[in-house]
């Protein structure tokens, strides 16, 4: 089973061909918004971060900054810098340049200012968008796809109808030599036995215990009782109005999304898994919708697959985003906003094996070049790169010695 994409210098496979225009810095987001608006085409990733970070949490920073620009479907890449950040724009430059693509750096400081920097740009910028127009798409195995699941405002169709269809697309896709991968770590609080059964070896069942431990001492570490009550709650206003109850509830309708396939590893935020490697996958990353796709499209998902009870138009700006709800009435409400109506499962009109096979042909149109509902609204906002604030990572044994042991 074949898509047409476009093969990188690198190995792997997009399935849209953009120009990249990334800021190493929060400081160059507005010379980059201008640069872009000159490149017709091309997509400016701004973002809050690349300064005053220590540690883990500029780690992340550089490591999915590093991802985007190497991601499979961006061609080619601008890096803007402005020259006394943390980030130091080199390193970004220089991972994408390893990769293979057209890459070049400006530094707003070294550019005697924003103007000559952004006249610069554009005219690089120019002739790398005229390079791109000449490629074309060419036959791909699926097993060089790789598809990222999610859900965010979740009500209870979720559990019942779209993440079950995610689910059976997933195993239909990992059975034909394909990928997906799962992350929200915090909504599968409660479900570890159940993940750690599918894993292909005790070394990853293990990985599977400790991503999910290590989440929860991630919220432990940040809850305040000297707040509100609202202030520490893991569930939404909007899950709870959608019938979401509880964490745990959440939890066991949001691991469908994952199907039943066999977990084959897990991986730390925006980190590829190792060459060669096919199947499902879950990435050790909590459930913010913007944080954990960029993560998840940091691994090398070209296409999310985001189920949504209550409705939401986000999308990512280098990666599709296929909009899915088992709520028939959202959809009827927002239906510019969605892809997929899964509604069909709960009515009675519709098989989860029917939905999982439609759904599935749906992931390889969108692979083909067919632009999702937030592609042609112009969504972009789940662009976020990932934070730990003055988090230190622990061990498995502090993991396991200061873990909720309530359900156990």
């Amino acid at each position: 089973m074949e898509f047409m994409g476009y093969r990188r210098a690198d190995g792997t496979v997009g399935i849209r061909n953009y120009l990249a225009v990334i800021p190493s810095v929060f400081c160059a987001n507005r010379t980059v918004e201008r640069i872009a608006a000159l490149l017709p085409g091309s997509v400016p990733m701004r973002h809050a971060v690349g300064c005053s970070q220590v540690g883990l949490d500029l780690e992340l920073t550089a490591r999915t900054l590093k991802a985007m620009g190497t991601h499979p479907n961006v061609g080619a890449v601008l890096v803007i810098g402005l020259g006394c950040e943390r980030f130091d724009p080199h390193e970004l430059y220089e991972a994408v340049k390893a990769s293979g693509r057209p890459v070049e750096l400006f530094i707003i400081q070294e550019e005697h200012g924003t103007t000559n920097t952004i006249e610069r740009a554009v005219e690089a910028g120019k002739r790398m968008m005229d390079d791109l127009s000449k490629q074309t798409r060419v036959p791909c195995d699926i097993s060089e796809l790789m598809v990222a699941t999610k859900c965010g405002g979740t009500d209870a169709t979720s559990g019942l109808a779209a993440n079950p269809a995610v689910g059976e697309m997933a195993d239909i896709l990992t059975a034909h030599g394909g990928s997906a991968i799962l992350s929200e770590c915090n909504e599968l609080l409660g479900t570890e036995d159940i993940l750690a059964k599918r894993a292909v070896s005790k070394e990853v069942a293990d990985k599977v215990y400790g991503a999910i431990y290590e989440i929860e001492d991630v919220l432990r570490s940040g809850l305040d009782n000297s707040l509100g009550k609202n202030r520490n709650q893991l569930i939404s206003p909007g899950n709870f109005a959608g019938g979401v109850s509880s964490i745990v509830e959440k939890a066991l309708g949001g691991v469908h999304k994952s199907g039943t396939s066999p977990i084959v590893d897990v991986l730390d935020y925006a980190s590829r898994p190792p060459k060669g490697e096919k199947g499902l996958f879950l990435m050790k990353y909590e459930s913010h919708d913007g944080e954990v796709v960029t993560g998840m499209l940091g691994c090398g998902a070209q296409i999310t697959a985001f189920t949504t009870g209550r409705g939401t138009p986000v999308g990512h700006p280098i990666a599709p985003v296929i909009k899915i709800t088992g709520n028939a009435k959202t959809y009827k409400n927002m239906e510019e906003n969605f892809d997929f109506d899964a509604s069909g499962i709960i009515s009675g009109t519709e098989t989860l094996k029917q939905a999982g096979q439609r759904l599935f042909e749906l992931v390889l149109e969108v692979a083909n070049g067919k632009l999702t509902a937030a592609e042609r609204i112009g969504g972009d906002e789940l662009f976020c790169v990932a934070r730990r604030h003055g988090y230190k990572r622990k061990t498995r044994e502090e993991l396991e010695a200061g873990r909720c042991r309530c359900c156990d």
